[in-house]
Formats: structure tokens, C-alpha cells, sequence
């Protein structure tokens, strides 16, 4: 591996712009089980669960060729995804000190590590073509783009306490994911053949708004069964 090549340098910088183009729904998922937490956790958790991600994530491209061509793994991807969008949605409404305790930093380091593995099933590929098979280099331009990711998740926490629609936005996005996901399994495509995008763009839709409803509707019931008590 030569450091003084040009062709190493823009396949490194084609890696790191490739991760971060990718990873902008990951961002959102670690905001969002981040948002949760006492502040002097947001921070530990954002890290850790970022670092533990890019980790997973560089294991999973090694694997992923072969992963995604196991039948019915999307579509189980796609039901944890509607179910990890409409909990952080349900369990996204402040309490009177801003933030709604659902189960400490472990159980928020989980959430992204498994919403991320779900969503870098098919992101994965788009980073593992631009090594081009150099292990060294897809590990180091995964390893550069910790910090980046964890900077795009700072800030949407910020932006997020100032304007909690995108909590919403955040959940649709994981919807949205699960429909694509599940018309795109082997097992879908082998029964029904190749799905037209419309019909793809469809499903995803439909996801994105059961996740919203589902989600704010628990929400709200919640929010009015602990009304007596508060």
C-alpha cells in the first residue's frame, strides 16, 4: 500500500465521502436514542455507539456481498427498522426536565448499533466498491469518518431540542427505509420478480406514515396515562 500514490488518496477520499454521503440516516438514528438521555450521557453514547458502528460496519462490508444475498435478512432488517422508528418516536416526547429516560446508555448504544447494522446492508457496498478490495484502505477511510459522523450527530441532537419535527422526520426516514428493504429481499424478487421503483417508492412511503401514526399515537397515549400520576 503506497502512501505517496494518488491513487491511494482518492480511493481514501472516495471511502470517506462515500461514508458520509451513507451515513446521514445513521446520524439521525444515533440523535434520536441519544436525545433520550441525561446530558452528561449524550455525548458517551454518540461516541461509543458511532465507534461501535464504524467497527460493525467495516466487518459487515467484508461480508455483505454474500449477506445480502441471503433470502429474507431484508425483510427482517425492515421489521426491526419500523420497529426501532416507531419506539424512538413513541418514546421521543419530553418529560418536564426535557428529556424521556427509556433505558439508559447501554440500551441506547444497542438501538444504533442495531438500527445501523440494518440500514449499512446495502450502503456497505457502495464503500466496499470504492476500496476496491483493499481491506488496509476501507478499514483506515471507515476509521476517518468516525469523527465526521459523530459531528453530523452532535449537531443534529442540537437542532433537534430546538426543533422536535425532525424527531418525526427521523422516524418516517426509518419507514421509509423498511418499505424499500422489504420489496428489495431475494425472497420478494424471487417470488414476484423485479419490483418497479414505483411500487418500491409506494411501499416506502406507506412505511414512512405507519411509522409516524403508530408512533405518535403511542406517544400520546403514554403521555396521557402518566398524566394522573404526575
Amino acid at each position: 500500500m503506497d502512501l505517496s500514490s494518488s491513487a491511494f488518496w482518492a480511493a481514501l477520499g472516495s471511502i470517506i465521502l462515500a461514508n458520509i454521503v451513507l451515513s446521514g440516516d445513521n446520524a439521525v438514528v444515533i440523535a434520536m436514542a441519544a436525545r433520550s438521555l441525561p446530558a452528561h450521557q449524550q455525548k458517551k453514547a454518540i461516541f461509543w455507539g458511532s465507534a461501535a458502528a464504524i467497527v460493525m460496519r467495516i466487518i459487515l462490508t467484508l461480508i455483505a456481498v454474500e449477506m445480502l444475498k441471503w433470502p429474507y435478512l431484508k425483510i427482517i432488517g425492515a421489521l426491526l427498522l419500523l420497529y426501532i422508528g416507531i419506539t424512538l418516536l413513541s418514546e421521543g416526547g419530553d418529560d418536564e426536565e426535557g428529556h424521556n429516560e427509556i433505558g439508559g446508555l447501554g440500551a441506547a448504544i444497542r438501538t444504533i448499533l442495531v438500527a445501523d447494522l440494518v440500514m449499512s446492508l446495502d450502503n456497505v457496498l457502495a464503500v466496499a466498491a470504492a476500496a476496491k478490495g483493499n481491506t488496509p484502505l476501507l478499514v483506515i477511510g471507515l476509521a476517518v469518518s468516525i469523527p465526521l459522523i459523530i459531528f453530523g450527530s452532535t449537531l443534529l441532537l442540537k437542532v433537534m431540542d430546538r426543533f422536535p419535527i425532525i424527531i418525526t422526520l427521523g422516524a418516517a426516514l426509518l419507514g421509509f427505509l423498511a418499505g424499500e428493504m422489504f420489496l428489495t429481499d431475494p425472497a420478494v424478487t424471487a417470488r414476484f420478480g423485479e419490483i418497479s421503483h414505483d411500487v418500491i417508492n409506494f411501499a416506502a412511503a406507506g412505511g414512512a406514515v405507519f411509522v409516524v401514526v403508530v408512533g405518535l399515537w403511542l406517544q400520546r397515549r403514554a403521555q396521557a396515562s402518566a398524566k394522573p400520576s404526575a
